[in-house]
């Protein structure tokens, strides 16, 4: 049996709590405008306005940067120079000490390069194949040429082989981090203190914007260093069979004229990426940190784009018969040349 009465009040109640809870909503929420407000102030959208957009080969919707208006970062801190004069082009945070990650392993790539002796062999210990968590999966007792490890540290970025390398190297760890410590800041780069080779997080490793271009810029000196770093592709020989290793740096074939990078991540340190690009007899390297996965990309290809088209100016080059040296059949390779016989060099014989 129904009863009138309560059926009543099923039916008013519901409207009225309705009708409290919108009123509700709409003191508590702002107006519209004052979201446009908060959009203004931040930026807008972190993605690059579709008209700066362009098609990489790779597929990728890659941003290039015409002005210095036009370079919108999402990284906390960015730095770019020109590779030949070291000449600082754009900054942001460049000063402020961040986490390198595996952009660390550009380092300790120069320090074995300049070792030398790079068919010398390396018997894996123990202790090389305890470390975590992108390793290459060596066993103790393998055998590695130097040359082969430099392949699997940057292209797969394989924090094993880097504390193998150190190992090898200077005895310990430890020691070895005392050397990236010192190479650092004979480079320059007097605001990073490293504590191992392959950048796992601690507290008391570190580096800049700053610091990172001039020992990438060092690096980017060695023809070896390049060789990796530009390499796609490499079938990687092991006991076990063949591991095709594939380079991380997606702008290695998104980005038109680029000549190598490093990545790194953690949690810490967020994404990181070191990259260099040469177009026209220019050169320039971007370093992005504290950026986020896709940032890394959009970030650097800002920089890259915006250096190679504001060149710097060069000393003139004067052929034998007193014409300029630019115009002539070749002389474009003579032009590299004569630009990397001006650099400093950073090896040590």
């Amino acid at each position: 049996m129904i009863r009138p009465g309560r059926r009543r009040h099923r039916v008013a109640a519901p409207p009225l709590c309705w009708l409290a809870l919108l009123l509700g909503v709409f003191l508590v929420l702002p107006p519209p405008e004052a979201f446009a407000r908060s959009k203004k102030k931040s930026g807008g959208s972190r993605k690059a306005s579709p008209k700066n957009l362009v098609d990489s080969p790779t597929g990728m919707k890659l941003p290039v940067a015409r002005a210095l208006d036009d370079i919108k970062l999402i990284a906390h801190g960015a730095v770019l120079i020109d590779a030949f004069t070291g000449e600082t082009l754009y900054e942001k945070n460049g000063d402020e000490r961040l986490y390198p990650a595996s952009s660390t392993k550009v380092l300790t790539a120069l320090l074995v390069i300049e070792a030398g002796n790079l068919d010398g062999m390396v018997v894996i210990t123990p202790e090389d194949t305890q470390v975590e968590p992108t390793s290459i999966g060596f066993k103790a007792g393998e055998q590695f040429s130097r040359r082969e490890l430099l392949y699997a540290l940057l292209l797969k970025s394989a924090n094993d082989v880097a504390h193998a390398l150190a190992r090898d190297n200077a005895g310990s760890v430890e020691a070895f981090a005392k050397k990236m410590t010192e190479r650092a800041h004979q480079l320059g780069a007097l605001h990073s203190q490293f504590r191992n080779p392959h950048g796992l997080h601690d507290p008391g490793h570190y580096s800049t914007p700053h610091d990172l271009a001039l020992i990438v810029r060092a690096a980017m000196q060695q023809p070896v260093y390049r060789q990796y770093v530009s390499t796609l592709h490499h079938n990687w020989l092991s006991p076990r069979g063949v591991t095709a290793l594939r380079n991380s740096n997606r702008l290695l074939a998104g980005f038109p004229g680029c000549t190598g990078g490093k990545t790194g991540y953690t949690r810490a340190a967020r994404h990181v990426l070191v990259c260099a690009a040469l177009r026209d007899h220019r050169e320039v390297i971007s370093v992005v940190m504290k950026s986020d996965k896709y940032g890394k990309w959009t970030d650097s290809s800002q920089l890259l784009s915006y250096g190679l088209a504001h060149p710097v100016e060069m000393p003139e080059l004067i052929g034998d018969d007193g014409d300029d040296g630019v115009d002539g059949p070749g002389n474009q390779n003579a032009v590299s040349a004569a630009r990397s016989s001006m650099a400093p060099d950073f090896s040590r014989k």
